[in-house]
């Protein structure tokens, strides 16, 4: 199996807009950030989590063909505006795009892209898609797919584990009945947004310390603002631990 990170960043993504701090100014091609996403390529499956705003970008940059299903986490911006650009995988697969997210996702989803799930048959090409509420494992073809709840603030919202790696976001903590879920881990991804503690998000630190509790054999910190240096911080974080970059492929 392999997890390709299509995006690291938060939602600002990185350069951020009208901001010449030095990360945003950087010649280091890994303080590019496009908006989190990730690509799971297993059992001759690609499964990709999110539709991010920078969705095409990254399905060029990263020679994506095809994508057979989406997971949904959540329905903030960031993490679905790029859902009108599964339209030309409807025309690889030829087909519909099955999509997985919880019931409020999902209800999200209909209404923010109303246009999409409208029986109006005047609205020309636009995606064809198949949503399916999740609250429990499913499989993808052969790949087998467990949803967790973390919390994203006031917010439960969903993260993923396929087989041996897990994939977490927009994240400020994991309840324990998550957390019973996650032993054994090859590999975990955890959005890390900043250095500095937010109400929302796991600062660097706190991501972390969920890795120890955890003990994954790998851990790559996602989802991170312009406040993160990947090369001048990156020497700070443990063994074991890295950030992770825009087209970053991690076999598993």
């Amino acid at each position: 199996m392999k997890l390709v990170i299509l995006g690291c960043g938060t939602s600002t993504g990185v350069p951020v807009i009208g901001c010449s701090c030095g990360i945003c100014t950087s010649t280091e091609k890994r303080n590019k950030r496009t908006r989190a996403s990730a690509l799971v390529q297993a059992e001759g499956i690609n499964i990709l989590i999110d539709t991010s705003t920078d969705l095409r970008a990254q399905s060029l940059a990263n020679r994506v063909e095809r994508v057979d299903a989406v997971l949904f986490t959540h329905s903030h911006a960031d993490h679905i505006h790029g859902i009108d650009d599964l339209r030309a995988f409807n025309i690889i697969k030829k087909g519909p795009i099955p999509c997985y997210g919880s019931s409020e996702t999902l209800k999200r989803v209909r209404t923010i892209f109303n246009y999409i799930f409208s029986v109006d048959r005047v609205i020309s090409w636009r995606p064809e898609l198949t949503l399916r509420e999740i609250d429990s494992p499913f499989k993808v073809g052969g790949v087998e797919v467990t949803p967790f709840e973390v919390d994203h603030g006031d917010s439960p919202v969903l993260a993923f584990r396929i087989e041996g790696a897990a994939y977490i976001t927009d994240c400020s903590g994991i309840p324990d009945e998550s957390m019973a879920l996650l032993e054994g881990l090859d590999l975990l991804v955890i959005g890390a947004l900043r250095q500095k503690s937010h109400p929302a998000h796991f600062s660097i630190d706190q991501a972390v310390e969920a890795s120890r509790r955890i003990h994954p054999k790998r851990t790559v910190l996602t989802h991170l603002s312009h406040n993160v240096d990947y090369l001048k911080d990156g020497k700070s974080l443990p063994r074991g631990v890295e950030f992770a970059y825009d087209g970053m492929e991690i076999e598993i």
